[in-house]
């Protein structure tokens, strides 16, 4: 960061910090860390993406799509899905997996075109 990113005074605004504060207090922003940090991996991007366009995928299937063993790609999905991102079924012997809902979806668009613009910009 360089001066002119920064502020050359100090001071802030009472009540602006005073409110923040306590709706910050009100919300679960360490599951939302959680979650952005379980889709900051790189393998685990892939898969999430992987599954956003193939909607349901068996593991084997999500091995090979981003290049791993069967062991890793299911270590990163039993990571996913405890932070809430896929949900899977079973099928016999195979387990299929899926992003769990719409939101996950969404936000991992919003991701994709955000960098998309940005990379525009720079």
């Amino acid at each position: 960061m360089n001066n002119k990113d920064a502020c050359e005074i100090y001071c802030y605004d009472e009540e602006k910090v005073n409110r923040i504060q306590g709706e910050l207090e009100k919300e679960d922003i360490s599951s939302v860390a959680q979650l952005f940090k379980a889709i900051a991996d790189e393998n685990r991007a892939k898969i999430t993406f992987a599954l956003y366009k193939g909607e349901e995928l068996c593991v084997c299937d999500i091995a090979n799509i981003i290049g791993v063993t069967v062991a890793n790609a299911s270590h990163h999905l039993r990571t996913l899905h405890k932070q809430g991102v896929v949900k899977f079924r079973k099928e016999g012997k195979l387990a299929f997996y899926s992003l769990d809902d719409e939101h996950v979806k969404q936000l991992f668009v919003i991701g994709l075109t955000h960098m998309k613009e940005v990379k525009v910009n720079v």
